[in-house]
């Protein structure tokens, strides 16, 4: 082989590596916009509009597979997924989150929290999730879910029954909390961004 016939030989490979490299790129960026452009922001949440609807298209229908969602018809489930706290800082695993709100006008409702990587952490207590079957109201109406490496107690040393655990080696590990809405009122599911989404707020220092 000539030096010439292995310098065309390089260049050719250089091309097809940079041609792969740009596609994947440029699907990535066209699945984020398309995700982000037709979304609705409520808080800390977000919901697509599109998700689960006959005029997804396959941007949006990529998102959702990458982000794990069940898309099904917007009059059966409705999806908000949050990855920061209602001050707008990204969500650690590492650190103490409160989650407040009064259950959402649907059937049935649930908070799930995942890692980054959209898989469940491992929990001791079995427990992954707050619904509608075993969430606890205050006086107010008001439901409360912690997330934390280590259990919540009250002023009076009692452990809070509604706590995801969540590791505390887990270094700069995010959060991401989804909420989950089935056979959401007709009114919700025509403007989504009536959602009174749940407050997600910081408890203190992080591990």
């Amino acid at each position: 082989m000539t030096r010439e016939q292995v310098v065309r030989g390089g260049l050719l490979i250089g091309l097809y590596l940079f041609a792969c490299a740009f596609g994947v790129g440029s699907a990535w960026m066209l699945l984020r916009s398309s995700w982000l452009a037709q979304s609705v922001q409520v808080g800390p949440w977000t919901g697509s509009t599109l998700a689960g609807s006959t005029d997804a298209g396959m941007y949006t229908r990529g998102r959702v597979a990458l982000d794990g969602l069940l898309a099904l018809g917007r009059d059966e489930t409705m999806y908000f997924v949050a990855r920061t706290d209602s001050a707008g800082q990204p969500l650690l695993a590492r650190c103490h989150y409160a989650i407040t709100g009064t259950p959402p006008p649907a059937r049935w409702w649930s908070i799930t929290a995942y890692a980054d990587d959209m898989f469940l952490f491992d929990a001791p207590n079995r427990r992954y999730s707050l619904n509608g079957s075993n969430a606890h109201l205050d006086a107010a109406g008001m439901f409360r879910l912690d997330t934390s490496p280590v259990a919540p107690t009250t002023t009076d040393g009692q452990t809070l029954a509604a706590w995801l655990p969540t590791p505390s080696g887990h270094g700069n590990g995010g959060l991401v909390l989804t909420l989950r809405l089935y056979n959401p009122q007709s009114v919700l599911q025509a403007a989504p961004g009536n959602l009174a989404g749940p407050r997600i707020e910081r408890q203190g220092a992080c591990t």
